[in-house]
């Protein structure tokens, strides 16, 4: 799931101190490495839900369908039910830190054995990682998205229902600077990484 990466329309937490330029760029390096960790991933269709166009970030191997209308809870919604043979798992652009063994737990053959759904918690009070056995789109209407409790509110939802939840690391999102250097220092060599140093040089400059 994620947004085109064209200045002013994504990341614009980040400006200042980067403008929305640098910004842009950062969240189309962000956007590759999560596409590159997917594309090491076992997976039988790999999926972009795009809000925007596809540039040259995009590699092959990838199916790109158009975000739906409405708010992100209607659009994670739609992302579900468009994956009717589940299980699915579904992440986002901002952990640009992802790797295949982050993921390889809910990816494993015998992952949905003792699970109906798998969790990943944002530290920001929101969620990274989405995994349902099935589609189940009314499991994420109506969830108020953008919160400090947005991830509670979301496996609150999963539990009640009585699915069967198990939960992945903890991640930081890229939302502000302080967050993409931390970001950067756990993933040195990656794309974001590596601008990112480039545009904090100019800054000091």
């Amino acid at each position: 799931m994620a947004k085109e990466p064209r200045p002013g329309h994504v990341k614009t937490r980040l400006t200042p101190p980067f403008t929305p330029a640098q910004a842009a760029a950062l969240a189309e390096a962000a956007l590759a490495d999560t596409l590159e960790t997917v594309l090491r991933c076992p997976a039988r269709r790999r999926m972009l839900f795009l809000d925007g166009a596809p540039g040259r970030w995009l590699p092959t191997g990838i199916e790109v369908v158009p975000q739906a209308s409405g708010g992100l809870d209607e659009r994670l919604a739609a992302a579900f039910a468009a994956v009717a043979d589940g299980p699915a798992l579904l992440v986002g652009m901002d952990t640009p830190q992802l790797t295949p063994n982050l993921l390889a737990p809910v990816l494993d053959p015998g992952a949905w054995r003792e699970y109906d759904a798998w969790f990943g918690p944002a530290e920001d009070g929101g969620f990274w990682a989405l995994g349902l056995v099935a589609p189940y789109p009314a499991l994420l209407r109506g969830i108020p998205m953008s919160t400090a409790y947005t991830g509670a509110a979301q496996r609150d939802r999963l539990t009640g229902a009585g699915l069967r939840v198990r939960d992945l690391p903890l991640l930081r999102d890229v939302d502000t600077a302080p967050d993409a250097a931390e970001v950067a220092a756990a993933t040195p060599g990656s794309r974001f990484a590596t601008l990112l140093k480039r545009y904090s040089r100019g800054l000091g400059s």
